[in-house]
């Protein structure tokens, strides 16, 4: 059975599993997505779960929005995404899908919006090799040859310059490398289509439906907590020893200076009487 979610791209990462393998990953935060609305065959004509993510405030949004979000007794929400293929009666409206769908192992398809890179060439665009560069040529990065003579007119589909990025774009047969459902955190292996804090949506896979691989976990490295609150209480009793010392020590000085002048005093009468 199909199933899908919606998350947040944050950027990408590196992890090593337990055989000291390094795994590129992106990481995904994917927030609980509330199901906003249950298609049907006798209803609408196939079957299909609409999920919302992200909570939007109810200023910017619309009535239509706001009636629709509240059957659900859900917020108002910033993207709504169908997932077709999967058996409405297993799911009810208003429900919460997490992280938890998912394991690790798992093989899925990731869609997101590329990265737009604005008006390019043919060169950057479509990959096409430019002229030479030297022996007095003036072809270097032009689009070439628009066709043959006898048409007339450049054909429809003709690959040239233009804007370029902003497409819609899955990548397929990716692998979930970590579940973390205390932080609602997903790490996928390899890179994923779009910006970052771009919304992305993780699917089953087309190709490989519920094939899971074999996984041997990453390496996480536990740290010891360092016990601060000893640190004081050391510093503390050094100071009151220091402070002991150097109350000590003034007293047998002055001690000394005032015995020094008597004893020097009765020596100069001693010799004197003799």
């Amino acid at each position: 059975m199909k199933k899908g979610i919606l998350g947040k791209k944050l950027g990408m990462t590196q992890v090593f599993t337990k055989t000291g393998q390094l795994i590129p990953v992106t990481v995904i935060e994917v927030e609980p997505n509330v199901i906003t609305q249950i298609k049907t065959v006798d209803t609408d004509g196939y079957d299909a779960i609409q999920l919302g993510f992200d909570t939007k405030r109810e200023k910017l949004v619309n009535k239509p929005s706001i009636g629709h979000t509240t059957k659900a007794n859900t917020t108002p929400k910033r993207f709504f995404r169908e997932i077709r293929g999967v058996d409405p009666s297993a799911y009810t409206l208003g429900q919460t899908i997490t992280v938890e769908i998912f394991q690790e192992g798992e093989v899925i398809d990731v869609t997101g919006t590329s990265k737009g890179k604005g008006f390019q060439g043919s060169i950057k665009r479509h990959n096409f090799s430019r002229g030479p560069m030297t022996h007095g040529s003036h072809y270097h990065r032009k689009s070439g040859s628009m066709g043959s003579m006898r048409p007339m007119r450049v054909f429809k589909g003709k690959k040239l310059p233009g804007h370029m990025g902003v497409e819609r774009v899955t990548i397929q047969n990716l692998e979930i490398v970590m579940v973390d459902v205390e932080n609602n955190v997903l790490l996928v292996k390899g890179n994923v289509p779009g910006p970052k804090k771009g919304s992305v949506l993780i699917r089953t896979a087309v190709k490989n439906p519920g094939k899971i691989n074999e996984f041997d976990g990453l390496n996480i490295y536990e740290t010891e907590a360092v016990n601060i609150e000893k640190t004081p209480e050391v510093v503390v009793e050094t100071q009151e020893e220091l402070t002991e010392n150097t109350v000590e020590t003034p007293e047998v000085a002055v001690e000394d200076t005032v015995e020094t002048p008597e004893d020097a005093v009765e020596t100069d009468k001693q010799q004197g009487g003799l």
